[in-house]
């Protein structure tokens, strides 16, 4: 194998993948169905704050359009990007632009 070719998960997989683990292994105190969609709201708000620049500007109005014309979907993260599910299956997620490859594009 020559030095250009990786061995294993990049950091920014690994970290991915230790945002999940976190998801995942949430605290599951008792909460009502309501609670725990207000919940999961303001966690994908505080993630599409964290982007920087444009990526933020995009994410915000991309959140705006989604949540105001198909309510049905419910906000969520999944490794550690604003997602929006349906019947608990992700149909769409919010990249930042710098998540994997640094590059200066948001991805949906």
């Amino acid at each position: 194998m020559s030095s250009a070719e990786q061995e294993g998960f990049s950091a920014a997989e690994k970290a991915a993948m230790k945002e999940r683990a976190a998801e995942v292994r949430a605290p599951k105190k008792r909460m009502t169905k309501e609670e725990k969609a207000a919940q999961a709201r303001k966690d994908v708000e505080e993630k599409i704050a964290s982007f920087e620049g444009n990526d933020k500007v995009l994410a915000e109005k991309l959140h705006q359009i989604i949540t105001s014309t198909a309510p049905e979907l419910e906000p969520k993260t999944w490794y550690g990007m604003p997602a929006y599910a349906l019947d608990g299956k992700i149909l769409c997620f919010i990249q930042d632009a710098k998540k994997f490859d640094g590059s200066s594009e948001i991805r949906v």
